[in-house]
């Protein structure tokens, strides 16, 4: 009879240690049971003469003898090790919680074996208490606690220490879990059981105080600002909490002793640590030191390099005899580990082709506290690189990813290159930035040689908008497809739809946007290889516009009165090589048109007249920042751009001084009469004249810089700048390409050129004229730390310092005449669906006609810049 089991948990243990020891007893007790007496003593030989199983079991009888290889017809010693190694084996498959061999019959030289077997429990369902019901699904899947899965005593142990550290990494330093399982009994033979997990996760433990004794060279203060994720209560604190965790307690102990060494005390150690729990539930941390003694750098000396001088890598050292040992900043001047792109020897040999290279510090005295240095440096041969290869794109099509690589086949190594080209692949947006991976293969030091293999993700590259919301003075709503991975060329490749046309890199854009004051619709195209050979960008557009006048008295849009943009845009940029490969040069050519109807303002005084705009734009950018556009962690991004018209005004032949002196007396005019309709009308023509050809320039520039404060935490300080201008003061400003300033930055829109510049805590384009201006200024300051940034959803927290304004002449223009503003935000990134996002700005200052600050606004993002 097999044995049953009444308590796995309990008695499994127990059973694994002793189960073959027992066994190999009863095969020699268990003879009784066919009541006849042998001599086992002398271990006699048998032949089998057969093999039953019998006993709880679900697996087929031949499987289970051809197992434990007691096959019929072998000879076998009893006692021995046959019948041993059987159970060993049938142990070894962990598939049984019972295996016992029985003889039971003996005729003449044949022995008659039974296998009697117990299966493992299947397992049939699990109870999890204590835990959040959203958290329970996610631990049955980390344990993989499927139904049917054999329950054996190492799964049991592997899920009570998962969950047990799971929530000790999240300050539950107490957590104690307890896994039962109860047998089921019913009409079926196989083993199951039902698990019970019951997780008790206590309060979390917050620390209290950290105490340190023997510290005398180091203030505590210095001492706990080291210690980066082990914080004691603080409430004005909100990045860093007091929790206890344990692995970050073990890591920041490394980082006290690093501390010691940056400054001068490489022998500081820790002698003990120890915890004491207080009244109050929390818990206080004592740390016991041994600082030693101060010590100071002697002679370094370079041993082994022929490449470079010793006079050059001492620019990289950086480092005076008599200065204060620092065994952390000796390391990083040698090999930064935590920057790809540091400034270091390491580096100065792996940009150019020392891939095999190895550069180790070695003390060679360390007499009277003063320490000398050899710095063995190993060259090797210059590495080349071999075969390079990119796996993980499914749609890309390879032409797309291998121009954008800076490693080729036959090319000298380069660490530089590498990281570049993982930027590159990062920057392209058809790939998780995180996910990017170069993986060395067939590293030959021999030969000097070296594989690359590039493994990429693909993520939604391409969006469907349907979006609403506030901006520019009332509810937008938003419909567009952006397919930012096109394929042109199969635009009649039935094929290749699924659902369209993908893999060559291009952009596809449809859009139609619309509000109570404008309509929207557009087209835009761009290749950035233009002809497939040099990374030199083609773009198209082409837009409709129908503006409605807004009725300051209603609210609403006038309909009676509007005005009709209708533009094309062709555009090239070209990525240059000087001053660096950072920098494009971009330029295009637009023209468009304006027709007015009816639609007279301050600016536009020929309300049923048009204009035309032919202009060029010329750009300057230069962006290194780091991998991931989305959430940038360094770098920089700066642009400056000029939009020019040709200088109508020289060559038209028009006398635009004797219209202006016109034109003032025509409002000189209507102050004395308003209603004087032939001077309205006069000034009108002058208007029309004036702005039939559009005439001026205008210059923007914008910088923005990112810091990593400590990991994923970054800083992002932005200035920008905008002028409108006109060649010919007579002619004077136009009434278009102006700047509106204040808000979430939304309307956007393709409408007379215009910017909408975002400045949180302030109405929409509250800060400017109901015209808009001809100049602004903006400053800000945006602390950022991710919640996720898996590529389903990049989320991230932020916070901002702004001030800016517009102006209308540099008359009146004061850089430090700003409106402040701070707050707290919120971004999401999906690839489907783009930036969505919320702010809560505190505007500090009125806006312009008000005397009190402006206070609390609410902005909602929608496809706003990173």
């Amino acid at each position: 009879m097999g044995k049953q089991v009444n308590n796995l948990a309990n008695t499994f243990l127990l059973k694994t240690y002793l189960k073959q020891c027992i066994a190999i007893l009863i095969v020699v007790f268990s003879f009784t049971l066919q009541a006849q007496e042998v001599d086992f003593e002398s271990g006699e030989t048998y032949v089998i003469g057969g093999v039953s199983v019998s006993g709880n079991t679900s697996f087929n009888e031949q499987t289970v003898v051809a197992y434990s290889g007691l096959k019929k017809g072998n000879e076998i010693k009893i006692p021995g090790e046959d019948i041993a190694n059987a159970i060993k084996k049938l142990w070894s498959s962990k598939l049984f919680s019972d295996i016992e061999v029985y003889l039971k019959n003996i005729e003449g030289n044949k022995a008659f074996l039974e296998i009697q077997l117990s299966d493992l429990p299947q397992l049939v369902d699990v109870k999890i208490t204590g835990v959040k019901k959203g958290k329970i699904e996610g631990i049955i899947n980390d344990n993989k606690l499927k139904k049917g899965v054999k329950v054996t005593e190492n799964l049991i142990t592997t899920t009570k220490n998962f969950i047990e550290k799971k929530y000790k990494k999240n300050g539950f330093y107490n957590t104690k879990v307890n896994i039962n399982t109860i047998e089921i009994k019913d009409s079926i033979d196989n083993a199951r059981v039902n698990m019970v997990v019951a997780v008790d996760k206590g309060e979390k433990v917050k620390i209290k105080d950290i105490i340190f004794k023997g510290d005398s060279a180091l203030k505590e203060k210095v001492l706990r600002k080291a210690m980066k994720s082990t914080k004691k209560i603080n409430r004005l604190r909100i990045l860093k909490r007091s929790k206890f965790i344990d692995s970050a307690y073990q890591a920041d102990l490394a980082s006290v002793i690093d501390k010691y060494a940056e400054n001068g005390y490489r022998d500081a150690r820790i002698i003990s640590d120890s915890i004491s729990v207080n009244d109050d539930k929390t818990i206080s941390i004592h740390i016991e030191l041994e600082e030693g003694d101060l010590y100071k750098f002697g002679d370094i000396s370079f041993i082994g390099n022929t490449v470079y001088t010793d006079e050059q890598l001492d620019r990289y050292i950086r480092i005076k005899k008599g200065d204060t040992y620092n065994g952390v900043m000796l390391q990083k001047r040698i090999q930064d580990n935590t920057k790809p792109d540091g400034d270091d020897i390491a580096n100065l040999y792996q940009n150019n082709g020392y891939l095999f290279s190895s550069i180790n510090p070695v003390e060679v005295s360390a007499k009277d506290n003063v320490i000398d240095l050899e710095i063995r440096i190993s060259e090797g041969k210059p590495a080349y690189f071999n075969n390079v290869s990119v796996v993980g794109n499914d749609k890309t099509n390879d032409h797309v990813i291998y121009r954008e690589l800076r490693t080729r086949p036959g090319q000298l190594y380069s660490k530089a290159d590498v990281v570049r080209t993982v930027r590159e692949l990062g920057q392209l947006g058809f790939f998780d930035a995180q996910e990017i991976a170069p993986d060395f293969k067939n590293p030959n030091p021999n030969e000097g040689t070296i594989d690359m293999e590039f493994s990429v993700k693909e993520t939604g590259s391409s969006q469907i908008e349907l979006q609403g919301g506030y901006g520019g003075g009332g509810f937008i709503g938003t419909l567009g497809l952006s397919f930012n991975n096109f394929s042109i060329r199969n635009l009649f490749n039935k094929e290749a739809y699924q659902p369209i046309p993908m893999g060559d890199g291009q952009k596809l854009a449809l859009r139609l946007q619309a509000s109570r004051f404008f309509q929207t619709y557009s087209f835009s195209f761009s290749e950035p290889w233009l002809g497939g050979k040099r990374p030199v960008q083609f773009s198209a557009s082409i837009s409709h516009t129908k503006q409605f006048l807004f009725d300051r008295f209603t609210g609403n849009a006038d309909r009676s009165r509007s005005f009709n943009i209708t533009g094309i845009t062709l555009g090239l940029a070209k990525r240059l090589t000087v001053p660096d490969n950072y920098f494009t040069l971009s330029q295009a050519l637009s023209y468009q048109v304006y027709d007015l109807n009816n639609y007279n303002t301050g600016l536009f005084t020929f309300g049923d007249g048009s204009s035309k705009n032919l202009s060029y734009t010329i750009g300057l950018t230069r962006n290194n920042t780091r991998i991931d556009p989305i959430y940038p962690t360094g770098g920089s991004n700066f642009s400056i751009t000029a939009k020019l018209s040709p200088p109508w005004s020289l060559f038209d032949g028009k006398d635009y001084e004797a219209l202006a002196e016109d034109r003032e007396e025509q409002e000189r005019l209507l102050s004395l009469d308003p209603t004087d309709v032939d001077a309205a009308n006069r000034r009108s023509e002058i208007d029309q004249e004036r702005f039939n050809w559009l005439e001026f320039y205008k210059v923007n520039f914008k910088a923005d810089w990112y810091t990593e404060i400590t990991k994923d935490l970054v800083l992002r300080p932005s200035v920008e700048f905008g002028f409108l201008g006109a060649y010919n003061n007579d002619r004077g400003v136009i009434p278009f390409e102006r700047f509106f300033v204040g808000g979430d930055g939304l309307g956007n829109f393709a409408l007379d050129g215009r910017q909408v510049v975002q400045l949180r805590g302030y109405p929409n384009q509250s800060l400017s004229t109901q015209d808009g201006g001809s100049i602004y200024n903006k400053f800000s300051l945006e602390l950022r730390y991710p919640i996720t940034l898996k590529a389903s959803a990049k989320i991230y927290a932020l916070g901002f310092l702004e001030g800016g304004n517009s102006y209308n002449s540099f008359r009146d223009f004061n850089p430090f005449n700003v409106k402040r503003s701070a707050g707290l935000g919120v971004r999401i990134f999906m690839p489907a669906f783009g930036l969505l996002g919320i702010d809560f700005g505190h505007g500090f200052d009125p806006i312009p006609g008000g005397t009190v600050k402006n206070g609390w606004e609410t902005h909602f993002i929608i496809g706003q810049q990173f």
